[in-house]
Parts: structure tokens; sequence; C-alpha cells
């Protein structure tokens, strides 16, 4: 747990499927089993807590406990799009928090894609300048599990060609 002793992050990057958000969370579990405490929060609701906190009770507690955790994981950034104003608030609180607080997250965007999903090249810049400084970063290649493997309720055609689905 030094990662978490010294406000390290942690990104794992790739496509859907591979376990990111299984690594973050088992992470996670293990900063809680440890001692720390830990937020877990998906980045579409992340900005929807960023965007009301200044007008809702309940985002602005939130925010002030995802800020007070020693671990906060942020799943699937980058699945859904981001307006310039979230991305402004998205970036005040990493630099908040990302010298005292340990960040997990999981994206789908190569880092060179930051700059196009948050709209703003000196952004994402800053934003990665805080989130890489003390990170170790892994990036997951291979195809979906889940595609892979899928799961099929009894009484469904097994593959996707029988069910009328063509890949």
């Amino acid at each position: 747990m030094s990662w978490a002793d010294s406000a390290s992050n942690i990104l794992f990057l790739g496509p859907p499927g591979l376990g990111k958000t299984t690594l973050a969370v088992a992470l996670g579990v293990e900063a809680v089993e440890g001692g720390y405490t830990v937020g877990f929060q998906r980045m579409s609701s992340l900005l929807d807590i960023l965007s009301n906190a200044g007008v809702d009770r309940s985002s602005s507690f939130r925010l002030r406990k995802l800020k007070q955790c020693d671990v906060l994981i942020i799943d699937e950034l980058g699945f859904c799009p981001i307006t310039r104003e979230q991305a402004n608030l998205f970036f005040s609180l990493i630099s908040d928090i990302h010298e005292t607080t340990s960040i997990i997250m999981t994206t789908n965007k190569k880092v060179t894609e930051w700059a196009e999903f948050l709209g703003d090249n000196a952004l994402a810049t800053a934003l990665l300048d805080r989130l890489l400084y003390n990170a170790r970063c892994f990036s997951l290649i291979g195809e979906s599990y889940r595609m892979k493997h899928p799961r099929v309720p009894e009484g469904l055609p097994a593959s996707a060609g029988e069910a009328g689905c063509d890949a």
C-alpha cells in the first residue's frame, strides 16, 4: 500500500471489457482492508456532482466526502461527452486533491486523446501533469472479456448470429 501512503496515482487505460474497473475496485478493496478511506465514482456521476455542488446540498456533501478520501477511484473517464465547464470543474477537483489523495482512474482514452476529449490542450496538459507526476500507468490490450465470454440466459440462443445480432 505504499502507493496510497505516498498519494501516488494509478491509471488503467484501454478499450472496454479488459478489466480496468475490476482492477481499480480490487485495489480499492485492498485499501479499505488496509484502513484507508476509499471513494468510488463513475465519471458521468462525478460530473453531475461537480456541476450541482454549488446549488444542491447532497452534491455538495458528496463532493466534500470524495475530497476527504485517501483513495479516489474515478471510473470510465472518456466514455461520456464532457462540456468545457465540466472539464474545468474536473480539473479543479484534481488540482485540489492530487497531492493528498491517491487517484485510481480508468479510461478508454489514450493520453494523446485527452486534449480532444477535454476540449482544451492547455487544460489537458495541466491535468495530465498533476495525474502523471506521481503515477503508474497500465495500458491494457486485448479482446473484451464480455464479448469473448457472453452470458446468455437459459432459453436464449447461444450466439449473436442466432439471436439476430450481426457483429
